[in-house]
Formats: structure tokens, sequence, C-alpha cells
């Protein structure tokens, strides 16, 4: 009872005065950017660890300066950065092809900015999980007179998912929570619309105890969608002793 008195549970109702709906809203948005930029990462991942591994001297360089700059700035100075000089450095080149300015959303900004942070990770994750592979299975692959592409889709892509989608899980939980930084730029996601709840209402243990809990059954949701995927990529596989 006195915790009762004590918190206006009323508050996080979800249609007006209180602000229930704009909490599940914003992590809504929180959810479409970590999806967006995780996936977006993942495809710049494959790409760099491909290329760090196969790639000419010039192609594995650039993808060893990447990695090694944005996983040496901090995540939170990267998005500050990305956010607003690549938005104007986009705009500078359009307008120098006579395309003129574009209003990039924040949905698709957020996106690229966590992508290309989740990038840098998702390559040197693949990176190892590519080099773990035996390699008599692929000499065996190659023997059996399959194309490079064919080898990489029939055998390197999936025979090194066992040891991938640990690296990549955290990685999911760790853009899950990277979305928080986007509060900093305007964008309504979890955290930003948390903050103006507590604000206006004052009541700021309610509504950030709220918000912890929303991010920690987001993570254990995904902690059962992951252990079904491991599982499911680990059918047959044997163990090295």
């Amino acid at each position: 009872m006195a915790v009762d008195s004590f918190i206006n549970w009323g508050l996080l109702a979800l249609e007006p005065p209180g602000w229930g709906g704009v909490l599940l809203r914003g992590l809504l948005n929180s959810i479409q950017i970590a999806i967006g930029g995780y996936a977006f990462g993942l495809a710049l991942g494959v790409c760099g660890a491909f290329g760090k591994l196969y790639g000419g001297p010039i192609l594995r360089d650039l993808m060893e300066c990447y990695t090694t700059i944005v996983r040496a700035v901090p995540e939170l100075v990267l998005i500050l950065l990305l956010y607003y000089a690549g938005t104007d450095a986009l705009n500078h080149v359009l307008n120098l092809v006579g395309i003129g300015t574009v209003d990039i959303s924040g949905l698709a900004a957020g996106i690229f900015v966590i992508g290309v942070v989740q990038g840098a990770y998702s390559t040197e994750v693949l990176r190892g999980a590519i080099k773990a592979v035996p390699a008599g299975q692929i000499e065996a692959a190659r023997a059996y007179g399959m194309s490079p592409f064919k080898v990489m889709t029939r055998v390197t892509l999936p025979a090194m998912l066992p040891y991938a989608i640990p690296g990549l899980s955290n990685l999911w939980l760790i853009a899950t929570k990277d979305t928080a930084l986007l509060a900093v730029v305007g964008f309504s996601e979890l955290t930003l619309v948390t903050r103006q709840a507590a604000g206006a209402t004052k009541a700021y243990v309610l509504f950030f105890c709220a918000a912890g809990a929303l991010y920690l059954a987001l993570t254990l949701v995904s902690n059962v969608f992951i252990k079904i995927i491991e599982r499911h990529s680990r059918r047959g596989f044997v163990e090295q002793a």
C-alpha cells in the first residue's frame, strides 16, 4: 500500500494522460532501428570479413582502417559525427551534381549510423568464425569443382555459423542498447520519450524503471530466439576433440 501511494501507476496507462502508449511507440522505434542497423551491419560485416581474408592488399588495408577506427572511437562520438557530418556531406554531394538537398529521415539515419558501428564488430566476429572452419572442408569443396561463390554459400557460410552466432548474438543485444544513444540527436526512441515523460511528470523513478523493464523484456525475448537459432545451426555439428 505504501508503494502504491508513492507511485502513480496511472501515468503508465496506454491512453492520455498516461504515457504508456508513448513508451511502447518509443520501444517500437528502437526495435526498428536495431533490426535495420543490425541487418545493415551484418551485410557490411560479411563483405568486410571476406575482404580482409581474401581481398587484395588495398582492400585489406581499407577494411583494417575501417574496423580499427570504428572500434577505437567511442560510439557516441561516431553517432554524432555520422549523423551530422554524414548528412551534411551527402547534401553537399547532391548539390554538386545538381540534385539539391534532401531531408533524411531520422529512422534512415539511425539505421545507417548503428549499421556502420555494427559492421566493424561484425567483420571481426565473422572473420574469426570463417577462420575456425576446418580448411579440409573448403579444400574438399574446391576439389569437387565448386566455384568460389558456391564454396562460400554452400560450405563456408553454413559451416561458420556455429562459431559466429555467439558473437553475433552479443552484437544484436548491443544494437538494442545503442539505439538509446540516438536520443542525443533527437530521435524519438525509448530513451528519449522516457526522458520526456519523466520531465513532464517529474516521475523519474517510475519512467526510467519502466524503460529498464522494457529493455530487459526485449533482451529476454531475444535470448529465446537466439537459443532457437543456435540450436538449429548446430544440428549435426561435431565438437572438435
